[in-house]
């Protein structure tokens, strides 16, 4: 594990470097409390120069609010062209968090912060990190992740697809946007296998997060869903829900992994919709690098489908409208996979950020269609063929 050093009271002192972005710890490491302007904190961290912050935690957190407002006091760039203005944009939002990510807390051998009026952040770090097994660095801006994940956690989010509440944990993408669950929850469902009640369908979730499309389909009529995740956390989030839900009896959580072994009449894959490099494990829920698991979800699919079974596709078009990826590049990859389009539904977000006139994206987001494709296999035949000795 990476150490950051500083001197203190004319003493050396260290502590293991924790990141979630896995940014390198900083070379350079001074003391700072209350009496620093921001002004004077926003220089040194931009000259690599971090802070360990020694004063009271509401002043960190006011310190912090005012080093954000200098750097958004600059315009942000527009490009000559969505996909331009989509990288000016990250690489803005990349700055700000380096800048930010300056500011560090010590967590103590059991997740305490010894600053005053601090929070107690001992249940949110364990849910985070797991057990304490000594002190630890990190970035302020990232406890303050930790804590707003305890508490989304511990409320929950409601899905009205289930008439209950969703927990997600720390890292695992929360289902705030519910057009997806919408989408999933009323689209029509494949036939039922000839001589079998619909009971009896089985369906797989990919990707599942916090596990609500499988309990969406478990209420859909599903007697056993598989839900897979590349994410031990996710995992972890997933069996959580499921229990929660009283859904043991009816959902298998396994992985880590993209398709789990055998066949079913439903693979539901919502994947994340940005072709982008994640920069932080919190991030890999909304970016897929090379569309990686869009392509491995479609390349897999005939292989793992029932006869007469279908593929359900949930994908926002909003890589297209920032010119990261066409509707033919989309539509040749389906068809290079052995599959065909049987239908689409179509869906308008309703979240805040397509009302949001100051979002340097906002062209693109105001105009968002999130999608449903049913794919089936080009030959009636194939998936059933594929998997036949």
């Amino acid at each position: 594990m990476d150490t950051i050093h500083w001197t203190e009271t004319n003493t050396l002192r260290s502590a293991p470097w924790h990141s979630e972005s896995a940014t390198p710890p900083p070379g350079r490491v001074v003391g700072a409390d209350d009496r620093m302007k921001a002004a004077v904190a926003h220089r040194l961290v931009c000259e690599g120069t971090a802070l360990l912050w020694r004063g009271g935690f509401p002043d960190a957190r006011q310190l912090l609010r005012a080093m954000g407002r200098r750097i958004d006091r600059k315009p942000a760039r527009q490009g000559e062209s969505p996909a331009d203005s989509f990288h000016l944009h990250r690489r803005a939002r990349g700055h700000r968090a380096r800048v930010l990510g300056g500011l560090l807390v010590l967590l103590e051998d059991d997740y305490r912060v010894n600053l005053r009026r601090a929070p107690d952040v001992r249940q949110a770090c364990t849910e985070a990190y797991g057990p304490p097994c000594g002190p630890l660095a990190v970035p302020l801006t990232e406890l303050l992740g930790v804590i707003g994940a305890h508490q989304w956690r511990t409320k929950g989010v409601w899905v009205p697809a289930l008439d209950a509440r969703v927990h997600p944990h720390y890292g695992v993408f929360s289902p705030v946007r519910g057009e997806y669950v919408d989408l999933v929850a009323h689209a029509p469902l494949p036939a039922a296998p000839a001589g079998r009640r619909a009971g009896l369908r089985t369906a797989f979730d990919l990707g599942t997060g916090t596990g609500v499309l499988a309990a969406v389909l478990v209420r859909r009529g599903f007697d056993r869903v598989v839900a897979t995740d590349a994410s031990p956390r996710a995992l972890a989030c997933a069996r959580d829900n499921v229990r929660r839900l009283r859904c043991t009896g009816h959902i298998d959580v396994v992985g880590p992994g993209l398709f789990p072994d055998g066949r079913a009449h439903l693979v539901v894959c919502n994947p994340p919709w940005i072709p982008a490099r994640p920069t932080s494990a919190l991030e890999r829920a909304v970016y897929d690098p090379g569309c990686a698991m869009l392509h491995g979800f479609l390349n897999g699919l005939t292989a793992h489908l029932e006869p007469g079974g279908e593929g359900w596709l949930i994908l926002s078009d909003l890589a297209e409208r920032l010119g990261l990826r066409t509707r033919g590049d989309l539509l040749a990859r389906i068809e290079a996979a052995g599959l065909r389009v049987l239908d689409r539904t179509d869906i308008r977000p309703r979240h805040s950020r397509v009302r949001d006139t100051a979002d340097p994206l906002h062209a693109a987001r105001a105009a968002e269609v999130t999608s449903l494709w049913r794919l089936v296999p080009a030959r009636p035949d194939q998936g059933f063929r594929m998997l036949t000795p």
